[in-house]
């Protein structure tokens, strides 16, 4: 009996395999043979049949991306799979695709990260250019992430960074047993995910996250609850920027060769249990907030009052929760962290930022968002960080309506879109010696006006377009604000025994440090400024 199930068993296995083949060579071989196209496609490498580019990639697809285009040239086509791939690599090819053609890249390709993390792209960053995406951006605007929105929070951001002060001086002093070097991303998430949470639910976020991750209460057992929502986040983002080879090959999705899907839908359960929480309770809150709501309480109204296409289902709403509190925190603490990751190891941009610190804001108070516009070394060193370490790498990908024509080349419809945006902060074409941190390339010069908002395609960190992140002004503002914070507010120094900071990038949706920055800090101002 033994014998015969392993022979039915192998005929069984022959079967399949001889299917998959036939099936692959039908859809695949013959296709990739003898590509019909009306133009000329951009130049690229040629592939591999079915699989294509896809192992060219390799662990770290921006710098294998940014190496192709030295060959290849700035405008780029891969075949990954059975999906084509057009690759933009500096300024001009950029906003060729992102100004010149936006409307027919406005869309994104739905794969297993839309799916699996974003609610079947039910989200601000993934949904379909239309009427939900367009009412998503306009709350968010208006409540949130708008110019007048973020002033009427400014106070917000003041008592959080303060609570984030007085943590750090706890770490410094060696008080309730810390004494150790602050863990710089984790400080960071406790700190911008306290403010969202307190203009999205009235209410700091981890006393949230403390009662579903750990269930101590004091305030001890905060911090151990920022590392785990960090590391949650960070997992998060790191699986939404994977190359999943069932998004170009959908044949073989189903097998799940990397166990990215797996993976995808575990961290989304954990988030969604948390959401769900968040939601629940705050409804069951409503009565104490008549009168003044925030911004869920306006989600929430515009998931009761309208209806047909500008109704938001509780789906939408978790879907842009999910977005605000991962990409709102993950994006600006990785800027922050690779910003004083650099100055620690360049002592003399630090030591310039703290003296234009001094001359303008002085040692008795802390850093007031009103300084900032009077320091524009501070404002260097965050448009430098922005070019060298942008925190999304490769902008979230867009897809061509239809097909089109870029600098002679041919585009087909369906064909999917990436910005190479750490090589065009990295190009020696755009950039003088663009491997050094040097600030001061932007306080004079030809560089001096370029801005990271999205007109100046030299430095996208958030894209351009009709698709640039909603959180760009906010991202923008809380790197300088919290970062000129730091730099004011401590002295800092490398841990004992380390020499060097570690420059390791970690891939993903956002940039990673692949070692957090663990540092020493010493308060440098009077005592009375730490005070939140």
């Amino acid at each position: 009996m033994a014998i015969d199930t392993i022979i039915i068993f192998r005929e069984l296995s022959a079967a399949i395999l001889i299917y998959l083949l036939t099936h692959f060579f039908i859809r695949f071989l013959i296709p990739f043979a003898k590509p019909s196209h009306p133009g000329q496609l951009p130049p690229g490498p040629r592939g591999w049949p079915i699989i294509g580019a896809l192992p060219q990639l390799g662990t770290m697809p921006h710098v294998a991306l940014a190496n192709m285009a030295r060959k290849y040239g700035p405008i780029m086509y891969l075949k990954l799979g059975s999906s084509g791939m057009v690759v933009a690599s500096n300024p001009e090819a950029a906003r060729a695709f992102l100004k010149t053609l936006d409307a027919n890249f406005s869309n994104r390709p739905i794969d297993a990260g839309p799916t699996y993390l974003a609610y079947n792209a039910q989200d601000l960053a993934f949904s379909d250019y239309g009427p939900k995406w367009k009412l998503l951006r306009k709350l968010c605007n208006l409540h949130m992430l708008g110019a007048k929105a973020l002033e009427d929070w400014a106070h917000v951001r003041t008592v959080e960074v303060g609570h984030m002060l007085q943590a750090m001086c706890e770490c410094s002093s060696g008080s309730k047993g810390y004494n150790k070097p602050v863990v710089v991303p984790e400080m960071l998430t406790y700190a911008i995910a306290n403010m969202i949470g307190r203009v999205i639910l009235s209410r700091r976020a981890f006393n949230i996250v403390t009662s579903k991750l750990d269930s101590s209460s004091s305030s001890s057992s905060i911090l151990e609850s920022a590392s785990e929502f960090h590391h949650m986040v960070v997992e998060l983002m790191t699986m939404a920027g994977l190359f999943n080879i069932g998004d170009f090959i959908p044949s073989i999705a189903w097998m799940d060769l990397q166990g990215i899907r797996r993976g995808m839908k575990i961290i989304q359960k954990k988030f969604d249990e948390l959401l769900m929480r968040m939601i629940t309770e705050h409804t069951e809150s409503a009565h104490e907030r008549r009168g003044n709501p925030d911004f869920l309480d306006i989600l929430m109204a515009a998931n009761r009052e309208n209806s047909g296409e500008s109704q938001l289902s509780i789906i939408n709403i978790k879907a842009l929760l999910l977005d605000l509190f991962t990409a709102g925190t993950d994006t600006s603490s990785s800027i922050i962290e690779w910003a004083l990751t650099e100055m620690l190891n360049n002592p003399r941009i630090l030591n310039r930022a703290q003296e234009e610190m001094d001359q303008v804001i002085g040692r008795n108070r802390r850093l007031e968002e009103s300084d900032i516009p009077k320091l524009p070394y501070l404002k260097a060193i965050c448009k430098e960080t922005f070019r060298k370490h942008p925190s999304t790498p490769l902008n979230l990908p867009r897809v061509s309506s239809e097909a089109c024509q870029v600098d002679g080349f041919y585009v087909p419809k369906n064909t999917r879109l990436i910005v190479n945006i750490w090589a065009i902060g990295r190009d020696p074409n755009v950039w003088e010696n663009p491997l050094d941190f040097t600030p001061e390339r932007f306080l004079s010069g030809k560089y001096a006006n370029i801005d990271p908002r999205g007109n100046n395609f030299e430095l996208i960190p958030f894209g351009a377009g009709r698709r640039i992140c909603a959180g760009a002004r906010m991202g923008i503002g809380m790197v300088e604000y919290i970062l000129g914070t730091l730099v004011h507010s401590f002295d800092w120094k490398l841990p004992d025994g380390v020499v060097a900071v570690d420059m390791e990038e970690s891939f993903g949706i956002a940039l990673q440090k692949a070692v957090p920055l663990s540092a020493s800090v010493t308060p440098r101002l009077l005592p009375s400024a730490y005070t939140a």
